[in-house]
């Protein structure tokens, strides 16, 4: 048979050690046949590229696709960078557009402003930005949420609303001041307004053409709603899911407000599988965030006036809870993906793989996703239990993250985030994930620098995050292709450039392994399954 396309006179790093290097691919029915440039035929098509660098297809085991494809079509967005000030002009800009009832929904801002957005001053100030119109603006973390008091008016909190299980409704003087931290601002999320399942395919399609652009064609959505397994279906059956997608089916949600969730939600995911869509994933979130003190540590945070000095913060599940959940998702061939901030969240989740591999779980793939901050004598037991660390370089190298996490957490263990070489010289799996939107870009290429340097790829920001942690060109790349496969059940399609495996593959414009710069390379061409999705 006649290949339907040849790749030659590249550089080919297939992450494949049988065979890491080629200059040619082969490919046929959407596969890689051979590492080489055979089976031509007057069909064939011929790509030469001069030279140029060739990586398989980038995999994200990480993101929120469709949250970040709606604040691109929907919603207002600005940087972490800005200021308090900026967000009001950005608000009042935005504002001036929408009718005079008309939702206003959109972020992200710092976490270093949480003490500036709990007063009802600042609330105030928002309300007149807005013309006093319902606002929702997420902070980086998108775990919370600052509101104006008509948004707080239609979500029914008042001064005698009391916290939600998970959740808090910062106060100022008693009354609400407008931060709701976790849970809480599901209470305003559930009256924001739906999108039309049109808007939801739109969504999805616009964050994978952007994904695209920086040559991910897998990815793993780390939360999703009915609404947005519908999408994914959809896409693939018209033939538009240009991707191989892993979507994880929440077990409890303190931060999006999705309807169903647990069980319910399990029971109908098998209707959504399709070619390309793999709903294989149950999603617990185990602890909140480092700096708003909702991420459980053994050790205190530092003293504060609500909390004491003695805080540690708690998950959001007793251990026996915990373990049940991933015994019944393991019972029911669902792996687990578990959001750990915090040092105890990240034992307690490994305490209970244990007792599910013990129960004789062997194959089910487990994630600690995020899992910033771990506890020496819990690194070896990653690899022995099969754990999988989902890291996102993007939101701990020097940046306005780790500066707000410094502000709660004594400095020696503030600098103390990501034990990635150490992950990796115990055996351990580690992917990459970029948690878009949660970071600014789903641009594994500064993840990648920041691996490797430990630096602000973009140098805004001085310094190195502990340096001792730096890991190497060629493992970073692994980490955001062949290990993010391996963790979230996609390296038998992808994940490397193997004979068998599908033809997603990126075209560079430099090699990686010989430039300064890191974090400024570029992709050329993205192709899926032997198709060109994207090009420069």
């Amino acid at each position: 048979m006649a290949a339907d396309l040849v790749v030659t006179n590249a550089v080919v790093y297939t992450v494949d050690e049988a065979r890491p290097w080629a200059s040619s691919l082969t490919v046929t029915g959407g596969k890689v046949v051979a590492l080489e440039d055979v089976d031509r035929g007057p069909g064939t098509e011929v790509l030469d590229l001069g030279g140029a660098f060739v990586l398989p297809g980038l995999v994200d085991v990480h993101n929120h696709h469709a949250m970040a494809g709606r604040a691109d079509l929907f919603e207002l967005t600005f940087g972490a960078d800005a200021s308090f000030g900026d967000i009001l002009d950005a608000v009042r800009a935005r504002a001036a557009t929408l009718g005079p009832d008309e939702w206003l929904t959109g972020g992200a801002w710092a976490s270093t402003l949480v003490e500036t957005m709990s007063s009802a001053s600042s609330r105030r100030a928002l309300d007149d930005a807005a013309g006093g119109r319902p606002v929702s603006l997420t902070d980086d973390s998108r775990h919370n949420r600052w509101v104006s008091s008509r948004a707080l008016e239609l979500a029914g909190i008042t001064e005698a609303t009391p916290d939600p299980a998970g959740g808090v409704i910062v106060r100022d003087g008693g009354a609400p001041s407008g931060l709701l931290l976790e849970a809480a601002g599901v209470l305003v999320e559930r009256v924001t307004g739906a999108l039309t399942p049109a808007q939801h395919r739109s969504a999805s399609r616009r964050a994978i053409e952007i994904l695209h652009g920086f040559g991910v064609t897998a990815f793993q959505d780390a939360g999703v709603s009915t609404d947005i397994l519908g999408a994914l279906h959809s896409l693939d059956i018209a033939g538009e899911l240009d991707a191989w997608v892993v979507s994880s089916l929440l077990v409890n949600d303190p931060v999006f407000g999705f309807d169903p969730i647990g069980a319910p939600l399990l029971e109908i995911a098998g209707r959504y599988r399709t070619e390309h869509h793999r709903p294989d994933f149950v999603k617990i979130f185990l602890d909140g965030v480092p700096p708003t003190r909702t991420a459980a540590f053994l050790e205190p945070y530092l003293p504060d006036d609500t909390h004491g000095g003695c805080y540690h913060g708690s998950t959001t599940m007793p251990p026996e809870e915990l373990t049940d959940w991933l015994l019944k998702a393991a019972s029911a061939g669902f792996s687990a993906k578990v959001h750990c901030t915090g040092d105890a969240s990240v034992r307690q989740f490994l305490d209970a793989v244990a007792r599910v591999r013990a129960a004789g779980f062997a194959e089910t793939r487990f994630q600690v996703a995020h899992g910033q901050f771990v506890h020496p004598d819990d690194l070896p037991r990653f690899a022995e239990l099969g754990v999988a660390a989902d890291i996102s370089p993007f939101l701990w190298v020097p940046g306005v993250i780790p500066d707000a996490i410094a502000e709660v957490l004594p400095a020696a263990r503030a600098s103390r985030m990501q034990p990635n070489r150490a992950l990796l010289d115990m055996g351990a799996l580690v992917a990459g994930g970029s948690d878009w939107p949660v970071s600014e870009s789903p641009n594994a290429w500064e993840g990648i620098a920041g691996l490797v340097t430990r630096q602000d790829p973009h140098r805004r920001r001085p310094g190195a995050l502990w340096p001792e942690q730096a890991i190497t060109v060629a493992e970073a790349i692994e980490v955001f292709t062949l290990g993010g496969a391996r963790a979230c059940g996609l390296d038998d399609v992808t994940g490397s450039l193997t004979p068998g495996r599908s033809a997603d593959f990126v075209v560079l414009d430099r090699d990686p392994f010989r430039t300064a710069d890191l974090a400024a390379t570029r992709v050329l061409e993205t192709w899926f399954a032997g198709r060109r999705v994207f090009r420069r």
